[in-house]
């Protein structure tokens, strides 16, 4: 699951000490790597995570507009196995932050080297599979709560799970996170969601490759959630992608789309 994230926050160069994946904050953070691009700069900075209780690490891209002036912030979630290194070395997003003066920051999809037994046993539960959820079960519920630890507003999106409580993926991670009450697993699901939404007008992208192996196993379910915005008339644009798999060529491919589809509201 890619899955990206708009929100109308703003820090400026100097202030990007003070930025973490969550919000921005007062925090000690630790430079890990800064190599300039596009006349701006890409950055990983680790630190102490007070809800996740370990150590994490996150990757900002700060284009060169944030040296004069505040700027937006796009937020990234990566999916199963991916840590911060992915996006910020495969998608190729640089380019058209700096062009649109938009700040990238890309989390990690997981807490890490929290000693938690099972945790390391399966690609996808555990380690590198947060799957953004609260857990509330043991032993999990102690470490993984990547919900608070990341911003929500979701408004576009590749290749993403659609439907997870319908799906393997989603059934096996949510069990072992939030238990049996499926009730529980539905305010994680975006179709579920969907079908209960009476906010703001919202503008969806998605853009799905079909040549995806996890479509074809019915990981990622997109028909359902197109289902769900046509009922409740929300606009949905749903681009099905000939040729294209799950990996980070197809996300290179679109991700310029995408930061200008966040672009039209970041700076508006």
């Amino acid at each position: 699951m890619f899955l990206a994230l708009g929100k109308r926050v703003a820090v400026s160069a100097a202030r990007a000490r003070a930025v973490s994946a969550v919000r921005v904050t007062k925090m000690a953070l630790t430079q890990i790597s800064s190599a300039k691009c596009f006349e701006g700069y890409q950055k990983v900075y680790e630190h102490d995570s007070l809800e996740l209780k370990c150590k994490m690490r996150f990757g900002i891209y700060l284009p060169p507009k944030a040296e004069r002036v505040k700027c937006p912030v796009l937020y990234w979630l990566s999916g199963l196995t991916c840590t911060e290194q992915n996006f910020i070395t495969k998608a190729g997003s640089q380019q058209a932050a700096a062009e649109h003066g938009i700040i990238i920051v890309a989390p990690d999809t997981s807490p890490r080297g929290c000693n938690i037994q099972g945790e390391d046993d399966s690609w996808d539960f555990g380690t590198g599979a947060g799957f953004y959820v609260n857990a509330t079960e043991d032993p999990w519920k102690t470490n993984y709560k990547m919900y608070t630890y990341i911003t929500e507003e979701s408004v576009s999106a590749l290749a993403p799970i659609c439907n997870p409580v319908q799906c393997p993926w989603g059934q096996k991670a949510f069990t072992g996170y939030l238990g049996s009450d499926k009730s529980k697993w539905e305010a994680y699901d975006a179709t579920c969601l969907v079908k209960t939404y009476s906010g703001p007008l919202l503008d969806i992208l998605i853009d799905q490759g079909k040549d995806d192996q996890f479509l074809a196993a019915g990981q990622l379910l997109p028909d359902s959630f197109i289902t769900a915005c046509t009922d409740k008339k929300i606009p949905v644009v749903f681009r099905l992608q000939e040729g294209y798999d799950h990996g980070y060529y197809f996300i290179e491919t679109f991700i310029t789309d995408h930061i200008k589809h966040h672009a039209k509201y970041l700076n508006a």
